[in-house]
């Protein structure tokens, strides 16, 4: 084969078909080719891929939802009882009987000034008796006007310092002792003293007889009494009087209250008992062994005498700032949640309002921009003045107010996305309508513009079949740049608070936790992620926007 023939046949290889011409020639292939020649803008791809699949896939399989809050117990110091000096009397009812409401008041009056007798503001006459040191019996009195002062038994009672006696199988009480009293037939209703009752045992019922006999022996020194036919044992001491039933203790009676601070839990004598003599001697601490035995300290804290009694205990907290570990690898957030669970869902919502936002204002801005360069005129500054006006909007103020309003109405974390994106679409969109109007100004008057009007083709179809898919490039270009932008912000909303609430999670809403110096520098942990997430995420579609710039460039030569 001669030299003419091998170079004929060589350049017939050479001579592309009519599909490879296009394949070769297609500016979409053209574009494709120089941007997957821009690495920075493959690492953005890649880098967004991945946010992605963390977001959305990462949620699925995560076994926590975003708002499921942890806990963990520590021994802390917690109150366990208080006790308080009796400075009122204390009431035991006898049976079916009533008091009335100011018995209380009545009966601190009538034993400071020894006028025995009452009339209760709710209506009846009551009265009471000293059966020893601030004991009293209480009484329901109806007036009598009997010569009972000229009695014997009136008289023997007077003499014996009592303001009681009975007569012809009728109780009496007196108010005073003076000449001529007022005299009132008496109908015992409850006993009332400075002290209060303890049984050995959470099961037993202390009777109203029990109670007034052991009231009285206490009070007169008695070393027993008898009470609802058995006779009880009386062993008064500084911390109050033990009681026993044939040598076992049954009661123990009280100058002090106790009260559990977590209701249920049963004060024993024998604890109260210890807890008296610790405060009595002046002491800030005493032990008791608990239920299984071990002996448990106890804190005293006298506070203008009321004594606050605590002690360490097992106690079930929010397990707040917790390092990473194997159950929450980014650890837990202040309020107890896992961090990697709130960052894959925060991540959700701050690339979804990014996207959603961008659409937004590509399709309003695409619109009015494409009406006003297209037909210009009182059109064209009819629009322009309205992306003036829209550019004026200050927008943190309109942040702030709107967020002051959504947090007045209590809406729904779900409600503020929708809101937050129409929001910030609505002020947004402005940048784009402008560009879409230049390039359209400019494309309007070249020639293919000027044939599609010649051939008659309609003009919504030379906006947005001739005009609009020349704009596309330039689109996709602030779009990739815009979607940065749009997460920026909104983590900048949910920082300051004005973006989205708890329970609901963002990128920006994790941060917020830096508000607090202390957590900023002792738990880099719980805001250096979420930081990191929005940087890289930025920055990633920065690199795509650059790539998609000089890929649509003509001059680009790679």
């Amino acid at each position: 084969m001669s030299d003419t023939e091998k170079k004929t046949e060589k350049e017939e290889k050479m001579t592309l078909d009519d599909a490879a011409r296009v394949r070769v020639l297609s500016p979409g292939m053209m574009v494709l080719k120089r941007f997957l020649q821009n690495r920075l803008a493959i690492v953005g791809i890649v880098i967004i891929v991945c946010m992605f699949l963390f977001a959305f896939l990462g949620g699925v399989l995560v076994p926590y939802s975003q708002s499921e809050v942890f806990y963990t117990t520590e021994v802390m110091l917690k109150d366990y009882a208080g006790t308080t000096v009796i400075d009122q009397y204390q009431f035991v009812n006898a049976p079916d009987k009533e008091l009335p409401k100011d018995i209380y008041s009545k009966t601190i009056m009538a034993a400071t000034k020894k006028d025995y007798a009452f009339e209760s503001r709710s209506g009846g006459y009551y009265g009471i008796s000293p059966v020893g040191d601030e004991v009293y019996i209480v009484y329901s009195l109806t007036p009598e006007n009997g010569l009972f002062w000229k009695q014997q038994e009136f008289k023997d009672a007077a003499d014996a310092g009592k303001n009681i006696f009975e007569k012809d199988g009728e109780l009496y009480l007196f108010n005073a002792f003076t000449e001529r009293p007022d005299f009132y037939k008496a109908e015992e209703i409850a006993v009332g003293s400075m002290r209060s009752f303890t049984a050995y045992s959470s099961d037993t019922r202390l009777s109203y007889e029990f109670c007034r006999e052991a009231l009285i022996a206490g009070a007169n020194n008695a070393g027993s009494f008898k009470a609802d036919g058995t006779e009880y044992q009386l062993n008064a001491g500084d911390s109050g009087e033990l009681i026993y039933i044939n040598g076992e203790e049954y009661a123990f009676v009280s100058p002090m209250n106790f009260n559990p601070v977590v209701s249920g839990t049963y004060l024993s004598p024998a604890y109260k008992m210890t807890a008296l003599e610790a405060i009595e001697a002046g002491e800030e601490s005493f032990t008791y062994p608990d239920n299984d035995g071990t002996e448990v300290t106890y804190i005293l804290q006298n506070k203008n005498g009321q004594y606050l009694i605590r002690r360490n205990q097992e106690t079930k907290v929010i397990d707040k700032y917790a390092s990473p570990s194997k159950e929450h690898i980014f650890g837990t957030d202040g309020n107890g949640m896992d961090l990697l669970t709130r960052l894959m869902y925060g991540g959700r919502i701050s690339l979804l309002i990014g996207f959603v936002v961008i659409a937004i204002e590509v399709t309003i801005g695409t619109i009015l921009g494409g009406i006003a360069g297209f037909f210009g005129g009182w059109i064209d500054n009819l629009l322009m003045r309205l992306v003036d006006v829209v550019y004026c909007i200050p927008s943190m103020p309109l942040y702030l107010i709107l967020g002051s309003i959504m947090d007045w109405y209590q809406a729904p974390a779900t409600a503020r996305i929708y809101l937050l994106c129409v929001v910030m679409a609505v002020i947004g969109w402005v940048g784009i309508a402008r560009i879409v109007r230049g390039q359209i100004l400019s494309l309007r008057e070249q020639e293919f513009m000027i044939a599609a009007e010649a051939t008659g083709i309609s003009v919504r179809r030379r906006i947005f079949k001739h005009l609009i898919p020349n704009v596309v490039p330039q689109l996709i270009v602030y779009a990739s740049m815009g979607l940065g932008e749009v997460i920026l912000a909104e983590a900048t909303l949910s920082y300051l608070g004005l973006g989205i609430k708890y329970p609901a999670a963002s990128w920006g809403s994790i941060i917020n936790a830096v508000n607090d110096s202390y957590v900023m520098t002792n738990y880099l942990f719980v805001w250096v992620p979420a930081g990191f997430f929005i940087l890289l995420t930025v920055l990633a579609f920065n690199f795509i926007g650059d790539g998609l710039r000089d890929a649509f460039d003509p001059r680009m030569k790679r």
